[in-house]
């Protein structure tokens, strides 16, 4: 397991000691144990390390199609999960939406501020006139109750029906070929923004840009292949995979730009 661990980085050791103690959990136990929602690099760091063994199994849902905060369901080899199984509910909100517009950041603080933790919503979708969301079960009646007001407008939410349609994400990544000097933070944000390195860096150092969503303000920190980058105002950037050096030692680099579909 030591030479698994030595490929993620250090700050993400707290989050491997949790899947390791998952690990013991259900092997113990022998029954299934049931994540809260997940990033997609969280769900990576849980399938390699948990994928080293043929006595567990992962599955993970989100409800919406291309979820990206999923819940984790790690079982015994013998267990066949069931939808049930991840224990979701979706909601939708009902607002005057013909005299205001919520957007994601206003709907994610509304909830935020009821007290509970990030992890135990899934995705929210917003169209022009729709807002639904995501969330464990355990949470969903204290949700319901209490969530009653966005910012200044009064909302009144409702779980979804079966018949009812979700909304559909309209995101999509389009590839980039780059060249870059090296792999540090401030160098691809400034090469693949096409803004100065100065530029990149008090992005950076202004607390606005994640990695994997996790803040980052160090300019010189080190990407790797599949991190997702996250700049406020610019939207996301992926490195999808290095692709070997230039006669000049530069890094080819293969980008993907998350853009919304027209």
């Amino acid at each position: 397991m030591e030479h698994l661990i030595q490929h993620f980085r250090k700050d993400e050791q707290p989050f491997i000691e949790q899947v390791m103690s998952w690990q013991r959990e259900i092997e113990d136990r022998y029954a299934p144990k049931l994540t809260d929602f997940l990033d997609p690099r969280q769900r990576f760091i849980v399938s390699a390390i948990l994928g080293q063994t043929n006595e567990l199994k992962t599955a993970s849902a989100g409800l919406f199609e291309d979820a990206e905060r999923q819940r984790m369901l790690v079982f015994p080899s013998y267990f066949e999960p069931q939808e049930d199984d991840f224990q979701m509910a979706v909601f939708t909100i009902h607002y005057p939406a013909k005299f205001v517009q919520l957007r994601h950041p206003d709907v994610l603080g509304a909830l935020l501020s009821l007290g509970l933790d990030r992890s135990k919503f899934g995705d929210i979708r917003v169209n022009e006139r729709q807002v639904q969301f995501v969330v464990a079960h355990e949470v969903a009646d204290y949700v319901r109750l209490h969530l009653t007001g966005i910012g200044k407008v009064k909302v009144h939410i409702e779980s979804i029906k079966e018949t009812e349609q979700l909304i559909q994400n309209e995101d999509e990544w389009l590839e980039e070929s780059h060249t870059v000097s090296s792999m540090r933070l401030d160098v691809i944000l400034a090469t693949v923004l096409n803004i100065s390195r100065q530029k990149a860096q008090s992005l950076i150092t202004g607390n606005k840009v994640r990695v994997n969503w996790t803040e980052r303000d160090a300019v010189a920190f080190e990407l790797q292949e599949g991190d997702i980058i996250s700049v406020r105002g610019s939207g996301r950037v992926k490195v999808i995979m290095t692709e070997g050096r230039t006669k000049k030692d530069k890094i080819r680099l293969q980008i993907g730009r998350l853009t919304q579909k027209s």
